[in-house]
């Protein structure tokens, strides 16, 4: 059995650290879903808060970070169009915001067509890690509207992972549901704790 220890949407928030670090003493493997600062602004010192987690961390970006920012701010697996095997676990994960946002230029933003082609070299996973939503699971807006990835949900039913791991959508924060046999999670800043 493998644990887990899954979260999103840390936003530098230094008052997650003492849980996050709890929750993942019994971990093998610590999955963070992106957006780890705020606008762009503060990752290195976000990222050295977190810093005890990263030997056994895989993470993508946020819309609040670049990949490339993301990479130079942590000693964490960074997958962005990638993937790798850890704990015997093949993870593929992509990070930004898909589709694109309205929140302006700091915002790192894939267009649904840019994610597809990202998405595009996914072979078979246990667990899809992406910062977006799929459409119509886990991303309601606090007015019930579907923000979520059409690219992402494509990818899910191609390969039905047994997990895809997301946040973004602060709305749906803890909420799951399926696509096919995938089991989606919107996590949110608080750990989500899985073992498969």
């Amino acid at each position: 059995m493998t644990r887990i220890m899954a979260f999103s949407d840390f936003h530098a928030r230094a008052g997650l650290v003492p849980a996050l670090l709890s929750a993942a003493k019994d971990a093998d493997l610590v999955i963070g879903a992106g957006d780890f600062c705020n606008m762009r602004q503060g990752l290195t010192e976000a990222m050295a808060l977190l810093d005890p987690l990263a030997e056994k961390a895989v993470v993508v970006c946020g819309n609040a970070e670049s990949a490339v920012e993301l990479t130079a701010a942590t000693r964490a697996t960074v997958l962005h169009g990638t993937g790798t095997r850890r704990v015997g676990l093949a993870l593929f994960g992509m990070g930004c915001a898909v589709p694109p946002t309205p929140f302006g230029d700091w915002s790192c933003d894939l267009t649904e067509a840019e994610a597809a082609a990202l998405l595009a070299p996914m072979g078979s996973v246990d667990i899809l890690i992406t910062h977006a939503p799929p459409k119509g699971v886990a991303d309601a807006s606090s007015s019930g509207r579907s923000l979520g990835s059409t690219a992402i949900l494509a990818a899910i039913e191609r390969l039905q992972p047994r997990f895809c791991l997301c946040g973004h959508i602060h709305d749906s924060w803890g909420r799951r549901g399926h696509v096919g046999a995938t089991e989606v999670i919107n996590l949110g800043p608080e750990p989500v704790l899985l073992e498969l």
